[in-house]
């Protein structure tokens, strides 16, 4: 065999190894597994799921949060950003929260979501998703009034302003 078939069969030999390492890659990004190694902001989740926001409204496309995934937002408002949530709960009632609570609101972490519940970042108390925005107090993330307006779910600015003492400054 002369040097140049084998160096042909060396090249598709690496070129087809690559080929199989960006389809991993790819499958593997697809199924969300690098999700927390490439978080997007506030900021560009907003924007990628349509969220608009007028001058007295924040207003979040119903089709964003059909999915049942928790979008979770931040408003700036008075210097300081305050984080809040929005989702679709599975008995279909679209719902908004603080991303916070009366108790662990002082270390500014928040909450995650895990399937159907939400789950306090400083605690790990858990909540099912049906809960979210109908019970406060204790550990629960802190209710955010809302309303269906269309094909909109509607939150207004001055609610958000509301729960700035839950939000000393930015989050780590």
């Amino acid at each position: 065999m002369s040097g140049k078939v084998k160096r042909n069969g060396k090249i598709r030999g690496a070129v087809a190894a690559g080929i199989l390492l960006l389809a991993g890659f790819t499958a593997v990004a697809q199924a969300g597994w690098f999700d927390g190694v490439f978080k997007k902001s506030p900021a560009e989740i907003a924007k990628s799921a349509g969220v608009v926001e007028t001058a007295d409204a924040v207003k979040i496309p119903l089709k964003a949060l059909d999915s049942g995934k928790a979008l979770f937002l931040q408003a700036e408002m008075g210097g300081r950003p305050l984080y809040y949530f929005a989702l679709k709960s599975s008995d279909g009632a679209y719902r908004t929260a603080f991303d916070a609570c009366d108790v662990c609101f002082r270390t500014n972490r928040g909450y995650r979501q895990e399937g159907n519940r939400i789950v306090c970042n400083k605690c790990g108390q858990a909540f099912p998703s049906v809960r979210i925005g109908e019970i406060k107090g204790g550990c629960n993330p802190h209710p955010l009034a809302r309303k269906v307006e269309g094909q909109y779910l509607v939150i207004q600015k001055g609610d958000i302003a509301a729960g700035k003492n839950y939000f000393a400054g930015n989050r780590s």
